[in-house]
């Protein structure tokens, strides 16, 4: 009997591939919440369908890091998910919300997350 819910049958493969990722802001700001939460989980949830992974839990702690429960196939890497977890994420953010001009102020070579 196939559980389908744990594991995940490919055509030549048996798997449940889950990892925690967990990374905060630069310098602990306290900048997740309110707009910039609602963008942040939006953005993240498109990346994941866009490369083909999944996210099962999200949780954002103290409004200065985040918690995630990825599950995954094989074939992609645990430091690829990450660059383009963080890497698209604060793209977005940036673009998108611009009360993180006050925490963040360099106009290049910005960076969100530590």
């Amino acid at each position: 009997m196939k559980d389908t819910k744990r594991i995940t049958y490919g055509r030549t493969s048996v798997y449940n591939l889950n990892y925690h990722l967990i990374w905060g802001t630069k310098y602990r700001n306290k900048v997740l919440k309110g707009h910039v939460e609602e963008v942040l989980k939006q953005s993240l949830y498109d990346i994941a369908s866009k490369y083909g992974f999944t996210i099962a839990h999200m949780e954002i702690g103290k409004d200065d890091h985040i918690h995630l429960l990825v599950s995954t196939p094989p074939k992609l890497s645990v430091t690829n998910i990450m660059r383009w977890l963080k890497g698209i994420s604060a793209w977005h953010l940036f673009r998108e919300c611009p009360e993180l001009q006050t925490s963040y102020w360099k106009k290049q070579g910005r960076h969100l997350w530590s």
